[in-house]
């Protein structure tokens, strides 16, 4: 007897370390994806949105047939209200992919890096305005620095930072969105439905590409259809990295692993693709860097008080804590 509690213990780690090794897997290769989309070159920022859409919608098929879980895609389509809730999700994510192709073949990857720093920011800021949710005095002071950042790179860089607010925002709504499904879709059967949601207007363009005698897919090789077709596998392997991560480590820990991809995405297009900083967009990334660690102390010192709880009010509050900690790590990249 004194042998299982030890197995289980020693189990419990394992699993732990194996959820750490898919969470660092999922947020690093987000963060290299800016390495990814400019060798679909000469195919334009529509053109790859609509081809990893499709393809995403394929591998996610192949993978549900592979595991034998399509009744849980079944069920998904047979629930009217969550196939809604999961269309407003595929209109938010299509928006948020068009943007972030555009701007790394644009050369803007910094605008994109600071608006998943941003994220979190905005995605406190959300909870006020649509969720009505009461925040402490840290988060204020967290969305006070993102606010004076944004000021700071419109007046200094001569143009708001569109691209990195519309990433943030499309990320935040989306994860409002999801915050609706909860735990009730499983990542792959989720993809499969909101791909399926954009398909037939991915389809759609691809034909009218064809049509215009545009569509890159058919006029630059194999190596290049291959290329395209393998942003299905791009897209979907880091998601369910992710669910894997996030079903063996703690929310809290998921959260931090998030900010490995915009670190990344920060490193690749100031060192790689060479992007300028000015001194203006360095004061902006500083006080958006301070806003995170403001957010982050606020939650560490906000988990270490839940612990020191009764066990009652522990139970309540974690279970609303893992809502809000959900909201915030939830991936679209």
């Amino acid at each position: 007897m004194p042998a299982q509690p030890a197995s289980t213990e020693a189990e419990a780690r394992a699993e732990h370390r194996r959820g750490l090794v898919a969470g660092f897997g999922a947020y690093l290769l987000w963060g290299a994806m800016p390495l990814y989309f400019p060798l679909l070159k000469p195919a334009a920022p529509l053109e790859i949105i609509a081809h990893r859409v499709v393809w995403s919608l394929v591998f996610c098929l192949l993978l549900l047939a592979v595991t034998r879980t399509f009744p849980q895609l079944r069920a998904v389509l047979r629930d009217r209200r969550l196939l809604l809730t999961l269309g407003v999700g595929a209109v938010l994510v299509a928006v948020n992919w068009s943007i972030y192709v555009w701007a790394v073949l644009e050369d803007k990857v910094l605008d994109a890096a600071l608006g998943y720093f941003i994220n979190p920011v905005v995605t406190v800021l959300l909870a006020v305005v649509v969720l009505r949710e009461r925040l402490r005095p840290l988060q204020w002071v967290a969305i006070g620095l993102g606010l004076v950042a944004v000021v700071v790179l419109t007046v200094g860089v001569g143009h708001v930072p569109w691209v990195s607010l519309a990433l943030a925002f499309s990320f935040g709504l989306y994860s409002l969105v999801k915050n609706r499904v909860g735990g009730r879709v499983a990542a792959a059967p989720g993809l499969a439905a909101e791909t399926l949601v954009l398909t037939p207007l991915a389809v759609g363009y691809l034909v009218h590409l064809q049509t215009q005698g545009d569509n890159t897919m058919t006029t630059h090789g194999a190596g290049h259809l291959l290329a395209l077709a393998s942003a299905g596998v791009v897209t979907a392997v880091p998601l369910l990295l992710f669910a894997a991560s996030a079903r063996r480590v703690p929310l809290r820990v998921v959260g931090l692993l998030q900010y490995l991809t915009p670190v990344l995405q920060f490193l690749v297009g100031l060192l790689v693709f060479h992007e300028t900083m000015p001194v203006a967009r360095w004061v902006g990334f500083v006080l958006v860097w301070g806003a995170l660690v403001v957010l982050t102390t606020d939650g560490l010192r906000a988990a270490r008080a839940l612990r020191l709880a009764d066990p009652r009010r522990r139970a309540a509050s974690s279970a609303r804590a893992d809502d809000a900690a959900a909201d915030t790590v939830e991936p679209i990249t």
